[in-house]
């Protein structure tokens, strides 16, 4: 099967839309590739966040796509609601204000 970039810039937005909070990574969550990748999941998960997440390695186009879409440069990459939140220092210093948590929580 041949994918197009425009196929791959339909999934990117399809996964955003449809998870109200995704993360772009290195690997998956279970087994991710790099620290900083690593350290996003952690907080992820200490915050109690349900989440979606895409692993950008298979095909480097995902991640010029991604970027392109985000306007920003690094993976991981953390969309709440559709919006990007930023990478893995970002979220760190989110989940340790505990703010965080509070982005994360289902919806009331």
């Amino acid at each position: 099967m041949i994918v197009t970039d425009d196929q791959i810039r339909e999934e990117i937005t399809k996964a955003i839309s449809e998870h109200r909070v995704m993360l772009f990574m290195k690997g998956t969550p279970e087994f991710p590739r790099c620290g900083f990748s690593a350290r996003t999941v952690q907080a992820l998960q200490m915050a109690g966040a349900e989440f979606a997440a895409i692993d950008i390695l298979p095909d480097p186009r995902i991640r010029e796509q991604l970027s392109a879409h985000s306007g920003w440069p690094t993976v991981p990459q953390l969309f709440i609601d559709g919006q990007l939140v930023g990478g893995c220092d970002i979220v760190t210093e989110l989940y340790q204000t505990g703010e965080l948590g509070r982005m994360v929580a289902p919806a009331a």
